[in-house]
């Protein structure tokens, strides 16, 4: 099981690096250009990490990862729902520079923790690493929860005019789900899930600097 967990460390760690790397490349090429490009450039490559990352949840599932599962569970599906609901259904918000922001953020904090996690495997803690790794999510984390916010804000009127997953139905029935709503509901539960996670990631920071013990790990 461990060098199971370490290659799908391995496979994570090369596709985030990838849309890293390819990402700071394009803005040197390219300047601002390169920005309202973003998600058509690499959005396959984000797209396919995320989704090989809902197995982390399983893994926590059937005991071979200790992470806590609510905290996990949360921030996968945060990204999950924010990737594919609200940026890959509209075409016009994949281009706004939000998205960008967004994939910056994730990325920066993934390619940190899946090398942590890699060398964890292997029982090697470097210091500043594992510094880095638990410190590092505590500023941008609350920062990427702002930028999913505004990313919700941005497609609000595309999914209005659209009708995007806004379902009515016929009658008999005098249901309907207007999207737009499920979103704005959306942003409570998303900021207060913040709060939840950001407790957390103080735990786990005080846990593994804050006694001194550098050898525990988070997946």
């Amino acid at each position: 099981m461990n060098m199971y967990l370490f290659v799908y460390d391995l496979m994570q760690f090369c596709g985030h690096s990838w849309i890293f790397t390819n990402m700071i490349i394009r803005f040197m090429t390219f300047g601002k250009d390169s920005l309202a490009d973003t998600f058509h450039s690499i959005g396959l490559v984000m797209r396919l990490c995320q989704l090989l990352s809902v197995l982390e949840i399983l893994h926590i599932l059937i005991g071979i990862d200790k992470s806590r599962l609510l905290p996990r569970f949360l921030q996968i599906t945060e990204r999950i729902i924010i990737l594919f609901v609200v940026i890959n259904s509209q075409e016009e918000v994949q281009g706004k520079y939000v998205v960008c922001v967004l994939f910056f953020l994730w990325n920066l904090l993934d390619v940190i923790r899946y090398t942590y996690n890699m060398l964890a495997r292997m029982g090697i803690y470097y210091l500043p690493l594992t510094w880095l790794n638990f410190s590092l999510c505590i500023p941008l984390y609350p920062l990427s929860v702002l930028a999913k916010g505004f990313a919700i804000c941005v497609s609000l009127p595309y999914f209005e005019s659209f009708g995007t997953y806004s379902i009515k139905l016929p009658f008999p029935f005098t249901f309907s789900i207007y999207f737009p709503y499920v979103l704005k509901m959306y942003l409570i539960v998303l900021f207060a899930g913040m709060c939840f996670i950001i407790q957390n990631l103080f735990s786990e920071r005080m846990a593994h600097l804050g006694t001194g013990n550098n050898k525990n790990k988070r997946s």
